[in-house]
């Protein structure tokens, strides 16, 4: 990683997973393969910007370690990239056990419980799919109705003009929104010290 970071993909630590690198990445990995209309593509890192919104928007007193969750949903792809999901399915188990290390050690990292509550989960999945349905019409070519009919309707009252950003403004604007939760989360330093001396 450019932090200097060495992170072993078949067993990730905690340790070696820095927020810097994860939106450097981010940042750089363009969501539906850049099969997008822009300058730019648009980034893993604005996307999860977006669903993080999204899901507070739909559960307006949604505690912050959860839109911090919502915010890191995509955060192993700055190592494995953004893959879309009949490929993940093609991949087989194995592949999910990989994600789902990175995921384990990058929920670790940062101070959130290694498993998502289900109910969480169901939340993120819903405003990732909001995400998407904007996505798919403003960017990659769907008609309005065929973008329903994959991903279903955005949630009541919310709204999103996209616009697709240079990957240094992704970057720090990641970076930013990561810092804010994990101080409004009580996580504020991610907790390597006390990760280093278990």
């Amino acid at each position: 990683m450019l932090s200097g970071r060495r992170l072993d993909l078949l067993d990730p630590s905690p340790m070696d997973i820095e927020i810097e690198d994860i939106a450097h990445g981010l940042a750089r990995v363009a969501r539906w393969n850049g099969q997008t209309i822009g300058d730019h593509g648009f980034s893993v890192a604005q996307h999860s910007l977006v669903v993080e919104e999204i899901a507070a928007h739909i559960k307006p007193d949604l505690e912050p370690k959860w839109r911090l969750a919502a915010l890191l949903h995509d955060a192993s792809e700055y190592v494995i990239g953004d893959m879309i999901s009949p490929f993940k399915a093609a991949l087989g188990v194995s592949y999910k056990d990989f994600e789902g290390r990175l995921e384990d050690a990058i929920h670790i990292r940062f101070g959130l419980p290694v498993k998502t509550p289900p109910t969480i989960k169901k939340l993120i999945k819903q405003a990732d799919r909001a995400c998407a349905f904007f996505e798919a019409t403003q960017l990659a070519g769907f008609e309005h109705a065929e973008s329903l009919a994959i991903f279903g309707a955005p949630p009541p009252g919310y709204d999103l003009q996209i616009r697709p950003q240079a990957p240094f403004e992704a970057q720090a604007q990641y970076v930013q929104r990561f810092h804010v939760l994990s101080r409004a989360a009580g996580f504020e330093s991610a907790p390597l010290a006390v990760l280093e001396t278990e």
